[in-house]
């Protein structure tokens, strides 16, 4: 919740989030897909890197980040992704979103 401690709208909320994971995640990474959602062409299982966060326009009500797919950048969610990765920093940021969103909090 300190992410989040002096955000007073979703958009705050959302830019909150964004700068925490932007600073903290070690991309390029590669990561792993733990789910399959219906807005991203991954599969479960599916191994990609990832270069770092998307635009901050498009992350205003999930967090994505940019993933080589199929010779282009595609930007999926990063609550799909499970890093593979020894980075603790990485590891604790990504751990801190998907608990974020298995609470179902929204910004």
């Amino acid at each position: 919740m300190g992410i989040v401690v002096d955000a007073y709208d979703a958009q705050e909320r959302a830019m909150g989030w964004y700068c925490y994971l932007d600073e903290n995640l070690a991309a390029p990474f590669e990561v792993r897909t733990q789910v399959e959602l219906p807005i991203s062409p991954l599969n479960i299982s599916d191994k990609v890197e990832v270069l770092g966060m998307a635009p901050e326009e498009i992350c205003e009500s999930d967090l994505f980040v940019w993933v080589r797919w199929s010779k282009r950048n595609l930007a999926v969610p990063l609550y799909q992704l499970v890093p593979l990765i020894n980075d603790e920093m990485t590891l604790e940021s990504v751990a801190d979103w998907h608990y974020w969103v298995d609470q179902r909090y929204e910004f």
